[in-house]
């Protein structure tokens, strides 16, 4: 299987990231092994997001931020708002691209 390459600025982000929640981990004294039971995930798993690798479930990149207390969304910006701006951008994409759009559900 070939392995995805992905860009510079999507790998510095993950890193990024990754150091974060493990800084957050670290600031709250919770073991790594704490942190990957809270959020449903093995400690290798655990593992990876914290060194920014690629190929990691996204809601599992998110659930560990969310319990180190890293903000998702802008702080300006509430859920309600962000779903309001993306159905109005959506409504600029011609109708019949919009059909063939599978729904996401987005409900961590």
């Amino acid at each position: 299987m070939a392995e995805r390459t992905i860009s510079e600025a999507t790998a510095e982000t993950l890193r990024v990231l990754g150091q974060n929640i493990a800084a957050e981990r670290r600031a709250r004294r919770w073991k790594a092994a704490d942190l990957a039971e809270r959020a449903g995930i093995s400690a290798p798993t655990l593992s990876k997001i914290e060194r920014g690798e690629p190929g990691v479930a996204i809601g599992s990149v998110f659930e560990a931020a969310y319990l180190v207390g890293i903000p998702l969304l802008s702080a300006d910006r509430s859920l309600d708002e962000v779903r309001a701006s993306t159905t109005a951008r959506l409504a600029l994409v011609p109708q019949r691209s919009r059909d063939t759009a599978r729904s996401v559900d987005d409900d961590f």
